[in-house]
């Protein structure tokens, strides 16, 4: 019979804390309930965030303590539960925006531990179901700026292949026209790959190929130097994506990854998959939840975005590196967006490692 973890775990150290104090020290907001659902245990952050003391809540429902999401009377039993961005309401203070995650306590049937993880508004990063009104004007501008431009470039482009003579210094400056001309032209195919509203071809499909072949391309050529891993949940079932934008997408995080690994020692990329229970998000105000089980990570053990930017990577021109257009990241988000999904960037773990998730709906 196979040992669990905690079996195996070596004899406590001289002078190291034991379970409970680790629990009451956690930095996340944690309670452990019963098999009756019953508040047995809470830590000093839950009682710091719900304003509600442990000798208040111990024996009291989950659902008397707080009021959880409406999908979480639908889990599963005996499943994990994960929803982002949800609100709660606690019997004892205002309503909240939390990440909720339940997960099943090992070895002890019906045991639940939750923990509640909240975020400020003002650092919560875009997920792409709520786009403001000026992002949308800076997509329509930036389309029309697109094609207003191209037209004159070429003109430009053509007089200056017409200047050129014998003379080697008016060819190397018309040469040097030229590439340039060339050069914002690919720019403005970016932008207009950003701009573009074709709706995209969603089909149920399997992922792990489409995988397959970006790690072959990113190993052949720009990441050609970094080591990678995975983490992938075999029993992953198909997918509602367009294999095309979904291989854009994972390009694109995957150049990402590899130029902010640049210096980096022992660079390593990790990409990782799983299916997460009960996980759903906000569609826009007033609308239900829309369920996304699928999480797909890109993971990188470089130094993260700056923090100046960290909670505007996905809008148009914001980048941090010197050579960046500020582009990639928001056609991402668009893409991701238009399979009806969400991505978001984060910095987690010990030490800390740059993690892109993406959340995608299964097929039916």
């Amino acid at each position: 019979m196979a040992l669990s973890s905690s079996r195996l775990r070596p004899p406590p150290q001289p002078g190291e804390p034991d379970l409970g104090e680790l629990f009451a020290a956690l930095p996340v907001a944690t309670l452990l309930l019963d098999p009756q659902g019953r508040v047995a245990r809470a830590n000093a952050a839950c009682e710091h965030l719900l304003n509600h003391s442990e000798r208040a809540m111990l024996g009291q429902r989950f659902e008397t303590v707080l009021e959880p999401p409406p999908e979480y009377r639908d889990r599963r039993d005996g499943h994990g539960f994960a929803a982002f961005d949800v609100e709660i309401e606690p019997t004892r203070s205002p309503k909240l925006k939390v990440d909720l995650i339940e997960a099943m306590v090992t070895d002890h049937p019906g045991w639940r531990v939750v923990t509640l993880h909240h975020v400020p508004a003002s650092h919560r990063l875009a997920a792409g179901v709520e786009r403001t009104a000026g992002a949308r004007a800076a997509i329509g501008a930036a389309a029309m700026l697109a094609h207003e431009i191209k037209n004159p470039l070429s003109g430009i482009r053509g007089a200056a292949q017409l200047l050129r003579t014998g003379n080697e210094g008016d060819a190397e400056l018309t040469q040097l026209i030229t590439d340039e001309v060339d050069r914002i032209a690919a720019l403005i195919d970016r932008m207009q790959d950003f701009t573009d509203t074709r709706p995209l071809k969603i089909d149920p499909t399997n992922i792990y190929p489409l995988l397959a072949h970006v790690r072959r391309v990113a190993t052949s050529g720009f990441a050609r130097e970094i080591i990678f891993e995975e983490r992938f949940d075999p029993s992953l079932p198909p997918v509602l994506i367009d294999s095309d934008a979904f291989q854009q997408v994972m390009i694109n995080l995957l150049k990402n990854a590899a130029e902010a690994l640049a210096g980096t020692p022992e660079a390593r990329v990790t990409l990782a998959t799983a299916y997460r229970h009960g996980m759903s998000v906000s569609t826009g105000p007033g609308r239900p939840r829309q369920p996304l089980p699928i999480e797909i990570l890109v993971i990188d053990n470089g130094p993260g975005a700056p923090a100046d930017i960290a909670g505007h990577l996905f809008e148009p021109f914001v980048s941090g590196k010197p050579e960046g257009k500020g582009l990639g990241l928001p056609l991402v988000e668009k893409l991701v967006r238009d399979m009806r999904g969400i991505v978001q960037y984060a910095r987690e773990g010990e030490p800390p490692e740059t993690v892109f998730r993406i959340l995608l709906p299964r097929a039916a």
